[in-house]
């Protein structure tokens, strides 16, 4: 048997899934990870905590399959994107507790780089907007605050990373400083047209370039653990940001397919080819999942370690991303908040407990709208109350808050793609822990008036990074191959009529220019 083993860092927990060759899951070990919040809009994890989970869960997983790191052909590694790590070179240790991507601290100088007139000069480059979602004015304010921080990196004894990079370094005991083009993308300094770091941003941003990783393509030869940590040295394979890995898990290989995944946030998005596409629309351009020109075969390595992979060259794809910083997370309000439900698997029972919303509308801007709004400063509201209102409605308007999100996302991305002459999306895939939930799938099917389609296995996110594992290691001989393992579990099939479906995006979009009144 051939085994691939995914280590799967998120924002809420820290997992690791082992997968047969056929990508179904043998054994998963979680662990829960730590949040912090040292002050209101600050978010914070412990990157050692990270580490340890990590590894922790690894090391469960093989033991619960039955099988040991010799019997694993590839490990490949999907993270939270943006969350941004400083650590000394020399001792391996965290300059200070990682700033997690929902954190807003850098807004203030996000202010400043658009009054300055520094838009459009960083969405052509890099194909994001501005905003401190991203890595780089995480890594200014680590700079600019961490005591002795500046002065380090200024002597090149500090390294910057996103959560992949960070584990790498820890799974390779510090050989490898390293990530792929789908995380560098994520940061804000990354030139997503000739992938590279962009020197003139980093300028800007007062980045040491020494800080930086070296950029590889998602599927490479990223190197071998360090023996001790699973019982033998594994060949590191493949690493993507969870977004386009989930993308890659859903056999997403070609422009005009998408996925959308309902996790804490949701993120939706569309494979758009082999060149970017600027939005017109508030959408980001980022890299998809990139796979050498040649692949090996099973047995054959791209050669001593990273430094080789990182010559070898890269076929180009890329995406649309819409993200939704609020998705799952409002059911977690309901239960925590509200108090009108004692656990997230109680919400479609309570939902579908009245026919619909009884024209409740509930925009949980509770961080501000992501796309394709960008509204930082809007916050939650609930319009359409009446004296008839129930909580079920209210639970019923939360779950239906998800879908209309995701709805004006894929609208978006649509004009985008006919501008472009891209491929329109026929379905869409979808994935994530919300995605369990019928009636929002069905709703979300209205919504969109196009099926939407759930796999048979929905941890896409995870099967994404094995399968690049497995194409570097030479398991898989193409994504041709991938593409014939991807199953449909269920297919929802709208049965709303358009004009209604109209109706409701039309007071959505009211919904949402009343939560964003100044």
């Amino acid at each position: 048997m051939t085994y691939l083993l995914a280590l799967d860092q998120g924002t809420s927990s820290s997992r690791s899934i082992v997968f047969d060759r056929q990508g179904r899951i043998v054994a998963l070990a979680q662990r829960e990870l730590p949040q912090i919040y040292p002050q209101p809009g600050w978010v914070e994890h412990d990157p050692l905590e990270i580490w340890r989970g990590q590894l922790a869960t690894a090391q469960e997983a093989l033991a619960k399959a039955g099988i040991t790191a010799r019997d694993v052909a590839a490990l490949g590694i999907t993270n939270q994107r943006e969350t941004a790590v400083l650590w000394n070179r020399k001792t391996g240790q965290p300059s200070h507790n990682a700033i997690v991507w929902q954190d807003r601290r850098g807004e203030p100088l996000c202010a400043q780089l658009r009054e300055q007139g520094h838009a459009d000069r960083i969405q052509q480059r890099t194909g994001l907007l501005i905003d401190s979602y991203f890595s780089g004015t995480k890594i200014r304010w680590l700079l600019d605050n961490v005591p002795g921080a500046r002065a380090a990196a200024e002597r090149g004894e500090l390294a910057f990373g996103t959560i992949d990079s960070w584990l790498l370094w820890q799974l390779t005991g510090g050989a490898l400083h390293a990530t792929d083009v789908t995380n560098a993308s994520r940061t804000m300094l990354f030139d997503v047209h000739r992938n590279r770091w962009d020197e003139d941003l980093l300028a800007l941003l007062q980045v040491p370039a020494s800080l930086m990783p070296q950029v590889l393509p998602s599927s490479a030869d990223y190197g071998r653990t360090v023996e001790a940590l699973l019982g033998a040295p594994v060949r590191i394979g493949g690493v993507a940001g969870d977004q386009q890995s989930a993308l890659f898990g859903q056999a997403c290989f070609r422009e005009g397919l998408a996925k959308n995944t309902y996790g804490t946030g949701c993120f939706l998005l569309m494979h758009t080819g082999a060149r970017p596409i600027a939005s017109t629309n508030q959408l980001l351009t980022t890299a998809a999942c990139q796979l050498p020109e040649a692949l090996p075969r099973e047995g054959e390595g791209l050669g001593g370690g990273g430094r080789q992979a990182h010559a070898t060259r890269s076929s180009s794809a890329y995406a649309l991303e819409g993200s939704v910083f609020v998705g799952g997370a409002v059911v977690q309000w309901l239960r925590d908040g509200l108090g009108a439900i004692q656990s997230s698997a109680q919400v479609q029972a309570l939902a579908e407990s009245v026919p619909d919303a009884g024209g409740v509308m509930l925009v949980p801007a509770f961080t501000g709208l992501g796309a394709p709004y960008w509204k930082p400063d809007a916050r939650g509201t609930i319009t359409g109350l009446t004296r008839g209102t129930t909580v079920a409605h209210i639970a019923r308007a939360a779950l239906e808050s998800i879908a209309y999100q995701s709805a004006a996302l894929l609208q978006a991305m649509a004009r985008d793609a006919q501008a472009a002459g891209v491929a329109p999306v026929t379905e869409l895939r979808v994935d994530g822990g919300a995605c369990v939930n019928d009636l929002l799938m069905q709703f979300q099917a209205d919504l969109l008036g196009i099926p939407v389609v759930r796999p048979a296995v929905t941890e896409t996110t995870a099967l994404g990074a094995a399968y690049l594992a497995g194409l570097s290691a030479g398991v898989y001989a193409g994504t041709d191959e991938l593409q014939a393992q991807w199953q449909v579990q269920r297919r929802f099939t709208p049965v709303l009529p358009r004009g209604q479906a109209l109706e409701a995006m039309s007071r959505w979009e009211h919904a949402v220019r009343q939560a964003t009144l100044a």
